[in-house]
């Protein structure tokens, strides 16, 4: 497993202010989409922050500072989610499965699902198709969906890339079969095509700036 070493290699407060801060909306927007809530989600973005002012040495200056605080955010909502359940973080399907054919046609049901669906409300379905998955589904989705790469995803999420592929793989069926049947409960003609309502298209409340 890859494991990053950061050293922030000048001024800490010239690196937040200008690395950390111009990112608070991705990061808010982000944990919004973890939470599914607009005050979990301010306050997983104000822990995000204290976490990385405090392990601020660990960053090397102008490098992924985006997918830095992501991690950190990500940890954070594992963290509060097993506080939550008062469980060990586990899953209920085997990790050690590994997709390596990205041609496979389920794989991509998601990414080419579409209906005769009005797109805001096409989004208000995806969203909660999203968060009606387990965390560690839903990490690897929304990561996905920020255009992260397997190998980013792995380092971030710290897993071996064919766990990555696999939760990923697994996640995108799951959102196939519930986008199908909520079409099907509409009584819409569901069938592929080339346009969804993307994620990024759905409209989240920018953080607050009090």
């Amino acid at each position: 497993m890859t494991t990053l070493t950061y050293t922030a290699s000048s001024n800490p407060t010239r690196v937040f202010e200008r690395e950390f801060l111009p990112l608070l909306d991705a990061v808010y927007a982000f944990a919004y989409r973890l939470t599914g809530n607009g005050a979990e989600a301010e306050d997983l973005v104000q822990e995000t922050y204290l976490k990385a002012w405090r392990f601020i040495d660990r960053y090397t200056e102008d490098t992924n500072a985006k997918a830095w605080l992501f991690r950190i955010c990500q940890h954070a909502f594992i963290n509060e989610w097993r506080k939550r359940k008062n469980q060990p973080y586990k899953v209920d399907y085997e990790d050690i499965v590994v997709f390596h054919n990205d041609d496979d046609p389920d794989s991509n049901r998601f990414d080419h699902l579409g209906a005769e669906i009005d797109s805001d409300q096409m989004g208000d379905e995806i969203t909660r198709a999203i968060n009606g998955l387990t965390p560690a589904f839903r990490a690897v989705v929304l990561l996905d969906l920020e255009d992260f790469t397997y190998e980013e995803i792995a380092v971030l999420l710290e897993l071996p890339i064919g766990t990555v592929r696999s939760r990923l793989h697994r996640a995108r069926k799951i959102l196939a079969k519930e986008l199908s049947q909520y079409g099907k409960d509409q009584g819409i003609n569901v069938r592929d095509c080339n346009e969804i309502a993307p994620i990024d298209s759905i409209d989240v409340p920018l953080a607050s700036t009090d």
